[in-house]
């Protein structure tokens, strides 16, 4: 029987390593895609292919696509669409690395990494702002029912899709706020991540509320801070049983329902996008029978 991926539903790890791959020119993928699937998928790693590198196998799977670059009232979404992206995680940041050099090395016949970014639980849970981060997050059945794939056969069923985007904070900026100003954005008090009913209607949780939707677009976040020599913010992860209801909500921050863009733009940027399909699990490896392989 088909599972999901171990590591979408677990808790948040304390340390994490995401990777981005593409193919290689004039290489075959298929033998280094079928070692990729002799990995034991535990807690520790999750793994998502592309649109294009399916299409490019002569598979299709349903609702995948290409990240869609918007553009809104004075703001941008870019697409950096990805073939393969690898989610590593552990308790230990030394270990998330031996296993990056695994996968890098496994991959490296045919795929090249173009992007790595390290990302890190920040006290119990919170944004670089301060912030709590995903407050509103399903839980138990409800995450499931959020973010896997149910009712649609063998190959399919336990698989997920995810958004990834990486977003860069200009914290000097968002310190310089007063700390209603700071609320504001957010929607949510600080001192007690209580929802202000009186925030404005460009505040991030009015924009996000999943419940809003028609249909409700609930998502299973799994986001983590990141910071380098370039920079630090979040690095966005929502794992979704379609990739629909993540879009609307990204639609609707970019002002493009409304003409009103979320607060998170007046101090963040996305820098990246990629949407990605996770498939099952069987007997602990990857299941990729729904592309054939």
């Amino acid at each position: 029987m088909s599972i999901s991926q171990p590591g979408i539903l677990a808790p948040l790890a304390s340390c994490s390593r995401y990777l981005e791959f593409n193919a290689t020119p004039d290489t075959d993928p298929e033998p280094v895609l079928r070692e990729l699937a002799t990995l034991p998928l535990e807690e520790d790693l999750v793994i998502g292919f592309g649109s294009g590198l399916i299409k490019g196998l002569g598979g299709d799977i349903d609702e995948l696509r290409g990240f869609p670059a918007l553009s809104g009232p004075g703001v941008e979404v870019p697409s950096s669409q990805a073939d393969i992206w690898c989610w590593v995680r552990d308790e230990e940041r030394g270990r998330t690395i031996h296993t990056a050099r695994t996968l890098e090395s496994i991959l490296q016949p045919a795929f090249h990494l173009d992007r790595l970014v390290d990302g890190f639980k920040y006290d119990s849970g919170r944004d670089l702002t301060g912030y709590e981060d995903g407050t509103e997050n399903p839980e138990g059945n409800a995450a499931v029912d959020a973010a896997i794939t149910a009712g649609k056969g063998s190959g399919l069923d336990g698989s997920s899709f995810v958004a990834t985007q990486l977003w860069q904070h200009d914290l000097d900026y968002f310190d310089s706020l007063e700390q209603q100003d700071q609320d504001h954005i957010i929607g949510r008090r600080l001192s007690d991540n209580e929802e202000l009913d009186d925030a404005p209607t460009s505040a991030h949780v009015k924009r996000t509320a999943q419940e809003s939707f028609d249909p409700e677009a609930f998502v299973l976040r799994r986001s983590l801070p990141w910071a380098d020599a370039s920079g630090e913010g979040l690095m966005f992860v929502a794992f979704g049983k379609s990739l629909d209801a993540y879009e609307v909500q990204m639609r609707r921050m970019a002002g493009l329902d409304d003409g009103i863009v979320d607060g998170l733009f007046r101090f963040s940027q996305p820098i990246s996008g990629s949407y990605f399909w996770c498939p099952p699990v069987i007997d602990g490896h990857l299941d990729l029978s729904a592309i054939s392989l």
